[in-house]
Parts: structure tokens; C-alpha cells; sequence
């Protein structure tokens, strides 16, 4: 899955291609086939769901990370810089991290139903879960074998059989987790995953080495 598309979205839903080490959202794709219409929902129109929240609220800088749970760069971050970032600045008290997520086909908005499921005590922890066993859970790439996967992590993560059912028929929340990733992509001006907001500032992909470089400076002064 090293710099490979991963080509899991249906008719009608975006596309991932591998590119300079990040994965790019095609231009004019939507998500608008990943789940029923508003109308078709009840006609409410979704509200923007609230961020998950790891790590001091009083810290000094606060990291963004938009990523997709099918984004095999966001699989990679997630072991190769994320782990370090948590070890060394999250649990410190120096950063305050926000994992946002994107929905480029409707198997990551399947694993964001199921990361979401508990709420934020298990929010974390289920979302390294699927980053960490990405390949695993994907395996053949058919419907069937993925939503079988998926409900087997949240049972290891402590959810039921019902409370996972429920989460995976809500449709009023897919439309909240969709609503919520197009308005924030579009205020942070996204254009693929990973990408990092630190402080307000916009990042692409980088290595833990060079995430360092811009963190200690703001630490610093």
C-alpha cells in the first residue's frame, strides 16, 4: 500500500490517488453519494458535530491532522509520526491534538461511524485501531468483508452488537460526520490527507523530525 491509490469508493463517490506522499481529493469530487440526501433524512439540515480532544486544554499549541481512515499516508503518519507526537507533546501538556476526519469513500465514513461510537472516551483509541489495521480490515476491498471487519474492531474496542448496528444506521449522523468534514475542509482550504493545522498555520505531510522543528520554536517563545 506504499504511494498506491486505494481505490475503495463506489459510483458517484471520490477517488484517492497517491501523490508526493500525501493523498489528494480529486477535484470537483463529492460525498454526496456516500449517504441519503437531507430531504431523504428528514429534512433537517445536519448539524457540525464537535471535535474529539486529546491533551491539555491549556496547552500552547493545538495540531490539527486531517486524515481518512482508507488514506494509507494517514495509516503510515499514524506510526510514524503520531505515536512520537503523543509520547513526547501530547501526554507533556505541550500540545492539545484534534483528529479531523475526511470521508473520501464510504468505507472511511463506515470506520468514523465506528470510531465515533463510543464517544470521546473511546474515540482515540478506536481511531489507532483502524489506522494500525488498515490493510487488515480492508482486506479483499468488498463491502461485505469491510463492514464484517469493522464491526469485529469495535466489539474488541468494547461496543456492542447493538450499539455498533445502531452507530452504523444513523443516518442522521453520517450526515452530521459528512457536513462536518466538508465545512471544515473548506474553512481550512484541504486539499488531501494528511495535512496538519498547527496554530492556525497549514502543513502538508512531513516526517516527526520535521514536525519537531516546527513545534519547538512555538514551545519556545
Amino acid at each position: 500500500m506504499n504511494r498506491r491509490s486505494l481505490l475503495l469508493g463506489l459510483s458517484g463517490a471520490a477517488v484517492l490517488a497517491a501523490a508526493g506522499g500525501w493523498t489528494m481529493l480529486r477535484p470537483g469530487a463529492t460525498t454526496e453519494d456516500l449517504v441519503a440526501s437531507p430531504a431523504e433524512a428528514g429534512g433537517a439540515t445536519p448539524q457540525i458535530l464537535p471535535d474529539n480532544v486529546m491533551g491539555s486544554a491549556n496547552a500552547p499549541v493545538t495540531l490539527i491532522e486531517y486524515a481518512s481512515f482508507t488514506c494509507p499516508h494517514c495509516a503510515h503518519f499514524q506510526q510514524d509520526v503520531f505515536k512520537a507526537l503523543k509520547r513526547d507533546y501530547i501526554d507533556t501538556g505541550k500540545v492539545r491534538f484534534i483528529l479531523r476526519e475526511a470521508y473520501f469513500d464510504r468505507y472511511g465514513l463506515w470506520a468514523g461511524q465506528i470510531a465515533q461510537c463510543g464517544g470521546s472516551p473511546k474515540y482515540y483509541a478506536i481511531a489507532d485501531m483502524m489506522f494500525t489495521e488498515q490493510q487488515a480490515w480492508i482486506g479483499d476491498g468488498q463491502p461485505e468483508t469491510i463492514g464484517n471487519n469493522l464491526r469485529k474492531i469495535g466489539l474488541r474496542a468494547g461496543l456492542t452488537k447493538d450499539q455498533i448496528e445502531a452507530c452504523l444506521n444513523d443516518n442522521a449522523r453520517a450526515q452530521a460526520m459528512v457536513a462536518t468534514y466538508q465545512k471544515h475542509f473548506t474553512d481550512d482550504d484541504i486539499k488531501g490527507t494528511p495535512s496538519l493545522v498547527i496554530n492556525g498555520t497549514k502543513y502538508e505531510n512531513m516526517s516527526y523530525e520535521n514536525l519537531k522543528k516546527i513545534l519547538d520554536p512555538l514551545l519556545a517563545g
